[in-house]
């Protein structure tokens, strides 16, 4: 009786627009996964670690999603401290991909690290001011966009940049359009940790009702988030196809 009750609490009503996109990011993510996965074989060597590590991204962001969907089914609230869980394990992954793609041009493993290094800064400040220091929101959020902007400038115009440009043009391509990625689909995070946080932005009350924010920012995130995984994961694929 107790199980059969619980199950009928985790029905997705036809209006529950925030548990659909749960659903459909978990779908989506676990498709991609597989895909990738079952790729890692016919790709060519020195591509594969890049292709696996998509796999990775996906699989695991799938994982988060499954879970968080019965989370907001059952508590209807945001899954704040699932999606840092994810993205504290998934966004590095991201930066390391840029490591993988231009270390024939001779990256080296302390970019490696500087990206692992501002990626965790970013999210574990991010963290701090969503939810553990929420009086002290701003600072929090000036630290966690310093380090976003840190990941920007090393991609944009730092080593990842020049490493791709002597990497050939495949790989300068490819770069270019993860960039894309991390400059303007990331940039839904800080727009969605400033609805989130109090006072607004500069102490201006951007939204008149918190919750309702909430709703429509996970519904954001969930499709920000899958487009981004997704979309690094294909940009990775094309570039081991490019190059065979």
């Amino acid at each position: 009786m107790r199980k059969e009750c619980f199950l009928e609490h985790l029905k997705i009503a036809s209006d529950n627009y925030v548990a659909f996109t749960f659903f459909i990011g978990t779908m989506a993510m676990m498709a991609s996964s597989v895909f990738f996965f079952f790729e890692v074989g016919n790709t060519a060597k020195k591509w594969r670690t890049s292709v696996l590590v998509s796999g990775l991204i996906t699989f695991i962001a799938a994982v988060h999603y499954y879970y968080m969907r019965g989370y907001n089914l059952a508590t209807g609230d945001s899954p704040t401290f699932f999606r840092y869980v994810d993205w504290i394990l998934t966004v590095p992954l991201m930066c390391v991909e840029f490591f993988l793609i231009t270390r024939k041009a001779g990256a080296k493993i302390s970019l490696l690290w500087k990206l692992i290094a501002a990626s965790v800064i970013m999210l574990v400040t991010g963290y701090f001011g969503e939810t553990i220091d929420r009086g002290n929101s701003v600072l929090w959020g000036v630290v966690s966009g310093a380090a976003y902007f840190y990941i920007v400038y090393l991609i944009w115009f730092g080593e990842v940049a020049k490493l791709a440009q002597n990497a050939g043009p495949q790989v300068a391509k490819a770069t270019r359009i993860l960039a894309w990625f991390v400059f303007a689909g990331w940039a839904v995070y800080p727009l969605g940790y400033i609805l989130g946080t109090p006072g607004g932005l500069f102490g201006m009350q951007l939204v008149a009702d918190p919750a309702k924010a909430a709703h429509a920012m996970d519904i954001v995130y969930n499709i920000a988030d899958a487009i981004n995984k997704i979309g690094f994961g294909l940009v990775i694929y094309s570039l081991s196809r490019s190059e065979e």
